[in-house]
C-alpha cells in the first residue's frame, strides 16, 4: 500500500518569514498575495510569492495562496487576474471563501475551501467536494468522532488547524465586527471584538461578570492528537498566525516538526510531503512565544476550560507567585518570587493581580529570585507572574537556525582505474558522474575507504551526503581536493532537476483511512449525486451564506435555492445571529443546565461595551451560543 503524504502547514506574513517556516520544517505554506487575503496587514507582491514557491520547491514543499475574502462584482476580475498570476508564479493551490469564483475563468489550479466556508459536518463537506474543491479546511470546533465521519463519506482531502489563536465564532459566520466598526470579518477586516472586555448582566441589569474579556479564547494546540487526527484522515495540520513574528513561526513549526517526525519515524501507513530533515539549531518551547494559555478545544467531544481570562493578550509562561513587593524613592518596584524558572534581564512580564488586573511590565535588572523594574506600577503580593517575552530564547531563535538537509545516497564504483559515482536523492532523482581523472593505486584499502566516505559524507548546498556502498577490484588515492569538487558537482547537478513530488498538493495517496476492502463512498452518497440532486431545493439561504455577488447568488440557484439573500456587508439585517459560538459563558460559569447546574439567571443575558448591548441565547439543543444584535 503507498503511503499516505502528511504535511505540516505554517503561515507566512511575508517571504522572510515564509523562508524562516520552510528552514524549520513546514511541508507547505499559505500566504497572502497583495489583496482578497483576509488579512490587512499580511499583503505580498507576487513577485515575492513566486521566489517563496521556487525555494519551497527546491524542498517538495508547496505554497498555497490565500484568496478568501467575499467579493463584490465589481472585484471579480481582479480576484480572476490574481489567481491566474498565482498560477504563473508557481503557487500549489488557492484558498478561497467565495463560491462565486467557481464560475469564473479560473486557471487550472487546484482549489481549497476556506474554512470561512463553514465546514462543520459531512453535508458541507460533501457539498465542497460535489463543487470540485480539492481540500476542505475544517471548522476548528470539530471532534475526532466529526472528522472521522467525514473522511468515511467523502473523498476530499481535510484539513485541520491544530496551533493558535482561536475565534470564538465558527469561522465565516462572525458579523459583529461589521455591526459595530463596519468592518467585515469576511472582508478581512475583523476588528477582534472578541477581544474586548465586556460586563456580562442578567435582564434586570444585574452584572454577573465585570469588565472580563469574556468571549476571548485560549490558543488551540493539538500536538499531542497528531496521530489521532491522521488516523481520523486528515492530511494537513495547519499552524495559524498569518500575522506573527518571525520568532513565533520558526518555534512554534519547529516544535510540530519534531512531534510529527516522532510519529512518522518507522511508520508504515504515513510519510512526510517534503523532503530533507532538520540538523542543529535551537530547541523549540511553544510556551515561550505568543500564548493566551492552551486548549485541545472540541477535539475530545467534550468541554473544558476554553476562556483565555483576565487577559485577551498573551500571558506566555507560567513563572510562579509574587511573594513580596516594595518600591524605592524613584518609584521604581522591586519584586520577590517564587519559581524553579528564573527571569532574566530584558524579559517581558505577564502580572495577574488578585483583582484580576492585568500588568505588563520589562524587568530591568534581575538576581536570584529578585526583579527590578523602572515602569512605575503597582503590584501587589499574591499576584501571578508569567513571561510572555523570553530575551534570551528570542536571541537564539535568530542566530541559532537549524539546517534543513535532503539525503542522498552514494554508490561509488571502481574498475579498471575508472571511478563512477551514482547519487539517488531521497525522492528518486539520479545522477551518476564518471570521473575521467587518474589516480593512483592506494597503499591501505582501509584508509582509502574510511577517508572517501568521510569526506563524500558531508553536506553541499541543501544536500546531505551518506555513502552506501563502495566496490572496487582496486583501490584509488583520492585527493580531498576531488573528493569535494564530486560532492559539489552532484549538489549542481541535483539543484537542475526538478523534485519529483513537486507541483502536487499533499493529499490522499492510497486507501482511505477504515478497514481493508471497506467502500467508504456508496452511490447513496457520492458528491455527484450530493449535487445533482440539489441540496438546496426550496431554500432561501440567508445572509449567513455570505452571498455578495451575482455569481455565488447563481451557484446557490443551480444548487436548488429558490431565492438568496444578500450578504451582511451588502444588506444587514436589523436583527441578527451575529455570532454562532460552540463556546459557552454558561458552561465557563458553571452554570450549564446539561451538567446539572441548578443555576438559573433572569434571562435573557447582554454583553455590554462602550454602550451597546447585545443579547445572549443559548441553543442547548445544539450545545451552541448565540449573540445577537
Amino acid at each position: 500500500m503507498q503511503l499516505r503524504e502528511l504535511e505540516i502547514l505554517a503561515p507566512a506574513k511575508n517571504i522572510d518569514i515564509g523562508i524562516a517556516a520552510i528552514d524549520c520544517g513546514a511541508d507547505a505554506l499559505y500566504i497572502a498575495g497583495p489583496s482578497f487575503g483576509a488579512r490587512e496587514a499580511a499583503g505580498n507582491p507576487m513577485s515575492d510569492i513566486e521566489k517563496l514557491a521556487a525555494y519551497s520547491h527546491r524542498f517538495g514543499a508547496k505554497v498555497y495562496m490565500v484568496l478568501n475574502t467575499i467579493l463584490y462584482d465589481n472585484e471579480i476580475e481582479s480576484a480572476v487576474k490574481l489567481a491566474t498570476q498565482a498560477y504563473e508564479v508557481g503557487c500549489d493551490a488557492l484558498i478561497i471563501q467565495d463560491l462565486g469564483l467557481l464560475r469564473a475563468a479560473l486557471p487550472p489550479i487546484p482549489l481549497f475551501a476556506s474554512t470561512q466556508t463553514n465546514i462543520r459536518d459531512v453535508e458541507q463537506a460533501l457539498l465542497m467536494e460535489s463543487l470540485g474543491f480539492k481540500r476542505a479546511i475544517l471548522a476548528r470546533e470539530l471532534s475526532l468522532e466529526q472528522i472521522s465521519a467525514i473522511r468515511k463519506s467523502t473523498n476530499i482531502e481535510l484539513e485541520s488547524f491544530v496551533h493558535g489563536a482561536l475565534c470564538v465564532s465558527y469561522s465565516g459566520q462572525c458579523y459583529i465586527s461589521s455591526r459595530v466598526t463596519g468592518r467585515s470579518s469576511n472582508r478581512g477586516e475583523c476588528a477582534q471584538m472578541c477581544r474586548s472586555s465586556y460586563n456580562l448582566t442578567d435582564n434586570r441589569g444585574k452584572v454577573i461578570v465585570k469588565d472580563r474579556p469574556i468571549l476571548s479564547l485560549k490558543d488551540l494546540n493539538l500536538a499531542g492528537y497528531i496521530p489521532a487526527l491522521a488516523d481520523a484522515g486528515v492530511t494537513s495540520f495547519k499552524i495559524e498566525g498569518r500575522l506573527k513574528g518571525a520568532s513565533y513561526i520558526k518555534n512554534v513549526v519547529r516544535y510540530y516538526r519534531g512531534v510529527m517526525d516522532s510519529f512518522l519515524d518507522g511508520n508504515q501507513t504515513y510519510k512526510s510531503s517534503s523532503l530533507g530533515k532538520l540538523y542543529g539549531g535551537f530547541t523549540p518551547r511553544p510556551e515561550s512565544t505568543f500564548n493566551r494559555g492552551y486548549t485541545n478545544l472540541f477535539i475530545e467531544g467534550t468541554r473544558d476550560s476554553w476562556s483565555s481570562g483576565e487577559s485577551a493578550k498573551s500571558t506566555g509562561e507560567y513563572i510562579g507567585k509574587i511573594i513580596s513587593t516594595a518600591k524605592d524613592r524613584r518609584g521604581n518596584l522591586t519584586f520577590r518570587y517564587t519559581s524553579s524558572n528564573r527571569v532574566e534581564n530584558g524579559d517581558g512580564l505577564c502580572i495577574i493581580a488578585p483583582s484580576g488586573e492585568v500588568i505588563g511590565i520589562r524587568a530591568s535588572t534581575t538576581e536570584s529570585r529578585e526583579v527590578v523594574t523602572n515602569e512605575q506600577v503597582t503590584v501587589p503580593p499574591g499576584s501571578l507572574l508569567y513571561r510572555n517575552y523570553n530575551h534570551s530564547f528570542e536571541k537564539e531563535l535568530a542566530a541559532n537556525m537549524p539546517k534543513r538537509l535532503i539525503s542522498v545516497f552514494l554508490t561509488i564504483t571502481c574498475k579498471n582505474g575508472k571511478t563512477s559515482v551514482k547519487a539517488v536523492s531521497e525522492d528518486g532523482r539520479e545522477i551518476i558522474l564518471s570521473i575521467e581523472k587518474r589516480f593512483e593505486p592506494a597503499r591501505d584499502s582501509a584508509l582509502v575507504q574510511e577517508s572517501v566516505a568521510r569526506q563524500l559524507g558531508k553536506s553541499a548546498g541543501i544536500y546531505r551526503f551518506e555513502v552506501k556502498s563502495f566496490i572496487a577490484d582496486e583501490y584509488l588515492f583520492y585527493p580531498i581536493s576531488e573528493l569535494n569538487e564530486i560532492r559539489r558537482e552532484i549538489a549542481t547537478k541535483l539543484d537542475e532537476m526538478e523534485v519529483q513530488n513537486a507541483g502536487e498538493p499533499a493529499g490522499i495517496k492510497g486507501e482511505l483511512p477504515g478497514s481493508p476492502g471497506e467502500p467508504q463512498i456508496t452511490a447513496e452518497n457520492s458528491p455527484a449525486r450530493y449535487h445533482k440532486a440539489k441540496p438546496l431545493k426550496g431554500q432561501t439561504p440567508d445572509y449567513r451564506a455570505n452571498i455578495s455577488n451575482s455569481l455565488s447568488k447563481e451557484l446557490y440557484m443551480e444548487l436548488g435555492a429558490k431565492s438568496t439573500d444578500e450578504a451582511f456587508e451588502i444588506s444587514p439585517p436589523e436583527q441578527a445571529e451575529l455570532m454562532r459560538c460552540k463556546y459557552c459563558i454558561k458552561f465557563e460559569l458553571g452554570s450549564c443546565p446539561k451538567e446539572g447546574s441548578r443555576t438559573k439567571y433572569e434571562e435573557p443575558l447582554w454583553l455590554e461595551n462602550g454602550g451597546r448591548k447585545f443579547r445572549v441565547a443559548f441553543d442547548c439543543n445544539k450545545c451552541e451560543m448565540v449573540i445577537f444584535g
